[in-house]
């Protein structure tokens, strides 16, 4: 029997502090994502570095992989408080050598750094949420912590956009350096008092298959800097055949990164995850290029530029709850409506994004996130809930990694499509408008793809639900 806990009894003294700090890191972590996009070109303008303007992003993206896959020997290792502090600690250390660049290089390294605190941060929450709260509640937390992605909709464009409409990107850095000490500190104080485990098995981190993803995701990232078109071709299927192989190599593993069918045609986990995967990377070109492209052709400043591609974030989150306690049967129809409102925004996006005026562009950017905002939840729920006996935890702890290299990747063949497109030469508007519209146009045929993975997630999941239902019937009348 379930029992339902209402959102007064999180209001109690002893959960508030905790509230703060959870909410807190989630909120530190993705609002950066947001204000790069938003200083983004404030820093190319400073610093240089055209053809690398998609590497911070894949850094952070790259290290937060890395982090997910250690977060549970960091657990056993540190304990649960001392593991968060830490991940707040690195994540201002990297923020500050991002403030402090002299370099576009050097900015990619304190992103990477950034990243690895980062998604310590994301994943030791719903571990605490776990560790810390009574079972009943853990939907109503998990609901704040998603609230902080929203919150980070205004707050990342606003910290960025204001210091970039100064003139003082870094600044923005040092605010973000300063918070995260802030956090720490909160966190030291708020946080339960976790001890590390002592003696037993400790969980071995998968260096070798984590230095595969990673690998595989700075030889695409490397594609965007070469001038060569058959070399930008050899380093995208070098980068496919190298995440092939950790699948590979996973699977035979007696300690995994991911379900044993992991990215199956045959059985509902393994189409969930390449679903999550395909819409993952149809959804990442528009936090890094569309302020670029709305500053370069329209004259936006920095703050307009970043609230503008912040409306798809909105999208995802308001459509998340919105469609959340839909039936089974409506849930099936969103795993394909959803990609196929990403595909219908993005071609939007190509062919408007030159057009005056502009009044459009916001609206398809919004019906991009809530393409994947009425379709993600349904499917990160048939990726867990699919799951092989014994594999439950395996495809929770997927989720996270799947989306941040579906990210990873999409940013990076983002990346490679600019500088095909011209953008390389520089940010002239010759190159920026047809940057704007190869880079969304060339995504749409990612979302359709995304659409036929969904109809088969949703006969596949429909099969599944009706075998268990004959299951349960055949134990009642028993």
């Amino acid at each position: 029997m379930s029992v339902t806990v209402g959102w007064s009894a999180l209001l109690k003294p002893q959960w508030v502090p905790l509230l703060v700090a959870l909410v807190g890191g989630v909120l530190l972590h993705s609002m950066n994502v947001l204000m790069l996009a938003t200083v983004l070109p404030s820093i190319v303008e400073d610093v240089g570095g055209t053809a690398m303007m998609s590497w911070p992003t894949t850094a952070f993206l790259a290290s937060s992989i890395v982090a997910a896959t250690c977060t549970g020997h960091l657990t056993a290792r540190l304990g649960a408080r001392t593991a968060f502090c830490a991940g707040a600690v690195v994540f201002g250390i990297g923020a500050l050598v991002c403030a402090v660049a002299p370099s576009m290089g050097v900015v990619v390294a304190g992103r990477f750094v950034q990243g690895f605190g980062g998604g310590v941060l994301s994943a030791m929450a719903y571990v605490l949420v776990g560790n810390a709260f009574p079972e009943p509640m853990w939907p109503r937390v998990a609901a704040l912590l998603s609230g902080a992605w929203s919150m980070s909709v205004l707050v990342g464009p606003m910290v960025g956009g204001a210091f970039a409409t100064w003139g003082n990107w870094r600044g923005a850095f040092y605010a973000v350096t300063i918070l995260a000490a802030l956090l720490a500190v909160v966190a030291a104080r708020s946080l339960p008092r976790a001890r590390a485990e002592k003696g037993g098995p400790v969980r071995i981190v998968p260096f070798g298959r984590v230095a595969l993803i990673c690998l595989a995701i700075a030889v695409m990232s490397t594609a965007s800097v070469v001038s060569l078109p058959l070399a930008k071709l050899g380093l995208f299927l070098a980068a496919v055949v190298l995440l092939i192989a950790m699948i590979l190599l996973d699977r035979r593993s007696t300690a995994p990164l991911f379900p044993s069918d992991a990215f199956s045609p045959r059985s509902v986990t393994g189409v969930a995850m390449t679903f999550a995967l395909l819409v993952s990377i149809a959804y990442s070109p528009l936090s890094i290029f569309v302020p670029i492209f709305l500053q370069g052709l329209h004259g936006f400043d920095p703050l307009a530029a970043g609230y503008a591609v912040a409306g798809a974030s909105m999208g995802w989150t308001v459509s998340s709850i919105l469609v959340s306690g839909w039936s089974p049967h409506a849930a099936g129809r969103m795993l394909v409506i959803g990609p196929l409102a990403m595909a219908v925004g993005l071609g939007g996006v190509a062919l408007l994004m030159a057009t005056k005026p502009v009044l459009v562009l916001p609206v398809l950017i919004a019906l991009v996130g809530l393409g994947i905002g009425t379709c993600w939840g349904f499917g990160v729920q048939r990726l867990m809930g699919g799951a092989r006996q014994g594999e439950g935890a395996l495809a929770a702890s997927a989720v996270a990694t799947v989306q941040q290299t579906g990210f990873a990747l999409g940013a990076a063949a983002a990346g490679i499509v600019a500088t095909l497109a011209g953008l390389s030469r520089g940010l002239s508007t010759q190159g920026i408008e047809s940057a704007a519209f190869w880079v969304p146009v060339s995504f749409v045929p990612v979302a359709l793809i995304a659409a036929v993975a969904g109809v088969r997630l949703a006969l596949l999941a429909g099969r599944s639900d009706g075998k268990k239902q004959v299951v349960t019937e055949r134990e009642q009348k028993i």
